[in-house]
């Protein structure tokens, strides 16, 4: 129970400090939209300026006149009573009411808190018929509304709390009346706030799946590109591929073999650009099937002694705990080299290093000249770092 008290003071000091001095309100730009029910207002050329210049106006002329009827009322109840007041102190005590009026727009916490110092500090029960300025009555719940409708629930309760029992201090043969007067504002700015509130995180969420939408659109074009193209032409590959040995009525054993292998190959390619594919029309972007690894480094090199490279790896070690980015990045890493040297060094003789050594995953490719002729090496080394854990162990040689 004191564990409770002790949590119940402390957010009612939070609520109440917020409120009196370190709360601040949501900003109010110039140029914000105006309210549905005064749009009218843009038929008549007002609609047509910023709303919060309009507002902003509109509170300073309110607020001169409510001042100029404050002083009339001043000197019309004292000198019915017979009491003397100065001119200058009815328009002093008219100024401190209904300021808050007038600064309520731009500063709503700020306007409250002087509309409460105001209301607390000036008695005019001498001078009136009521504890209050009706004046100033007025721009306090303005201020009240404007707090509920800008500030965070905490500082509105916060708010709500002093006000109560400012107005049980004050006056206590009018609290309960002032209490309602002051609650309904406050309930209505609330209920205003909270329907703002739901409406801007509506468009946000709309907003978010637009444009998640428009990015899986997008990804759609792009697979439907990819698959018009790339996948066409792999499968023109694959099929004369398989249809050119019957075509000739004596193809070589290794003609006929090579023929598999690029049918082989191109039908792979079909698969990887598939999962491609799927991917990208995935609403998530999640993977739809396991990722190539070091695990797969015999088939890849298989690949590439079937196309006729002289492929000799040496391997050293733990590979086979590698995580599974590093080991997708390896195994890219390795195609690529392969592909390359396919490509531009037919026929040679390729050494693949593949180690892993104090948290570093070491890569090499090397090829010698093309088969049947000499040319300039050419040499691929690449390190992928960032991740420790490597087993360390002899390496060992595996030669085709």
């Amino acid at each position: 129970m004191a564990g409770e008290n002790l949590t119940l003071r402390g957010v009612l000091r939070d609520v109440l400090l917020a409120a009196a001095v370190t709360g601040r309100a949501d900003p109010a730009p110039l140029n914000r939209p105006w309210p549905l029910l005064l749009r009218w207002t843009r038929y008549i050329g007002v609609g047509r300026l910023p709303y919060g210049l309009v507002a902003n106006l509109v509170g300073l002329a309110l607020t001169a006149g409510l001042v100029a009827g404050t002083v009339s009322l001043l000197s019309t109840e004292t000198m019915r009573r017979g009491i003397y007041l100065s001119d200058a102190t009815k328009f002093l005590v008219a100024v401190s009411v209904t300021a808050p009026l007038a600064l309520r727009d731009r500063h709503p916490l700020a306007a409250w808190r002087l509309s409460f110092l105001a209301m607390a500090l000036i008695d005019v029960g001498g001078w009136l018929t009521v504890p209050y300025v009706p004046a100033g009555s007025f721009a306090a719940i303005a201020a009240l509304y404007t707090v509920a409708v800008r500030c965070s629930r905490d500082v509105t309760l916060g708010v709500a709390i002093i006000s109560f029992a400012g107005v049980w201090i004050k006056d206590p043969g009018t609290g309960a009346g002032a209490s309602v007067l002051l609650l309904l504002p406050l309930a209505v700015g609330y209920a205003v706030r909270v329907r703002q509130t739901s409406r801007r995180e509506l468009a946000e969420q709309e907003k978010r799946h637009q444009d998640a939408e428009a990015v899986l659109t997008e990804r759609q074009r792009i697979a439907r590109e990819l698959h018009d193209v790339v996948a066409h032409h792999m499968s023109m590959i694959a099929i004369q591929a398989e249809a050119a040995p019957y075509k000739v009525e004596t193809v070589p054993d290794e003609t006929r073999r090579d023929l598999a292998e690029i049918r082989a190959t191109a039908l792979d390619a079909l698969t990887e650009l598939r999962r491609i594919l799927g991917v990208l029309r995935a609403e998530d972007g999640a993977e739809t099937a396991p990722q190539p690894s070091l695990e797969r480094l015999d088939e890849l090199v298989g690949n590439a002694r079937g196309a006729g490279l002289r492929v000799e790896t040496r391997l050293g070690g733990d590979l086979a705990g590698l995580p599974p980015g590093v080991g997708l990045t390896a195994y890219r890493i390795l195609q690529e080299a392969l592909s390359n040297a396919m490509r531009h060094a037919p026929g040679s003789r390729v050494e693949v290093e593949v180690s892993c050594d104090d948290g570093i995953v070491w890569l090499g490719v090397v090829n010698g000249p093309p088969a049947g002729g000499r040319g300039p090496s050419r040499r691929f080394r690449a390190a992928a770092t960032g991740w420790s854990g490597c087993g360390s162990g002899p390496p060992r040689w595996a030669a085709s």
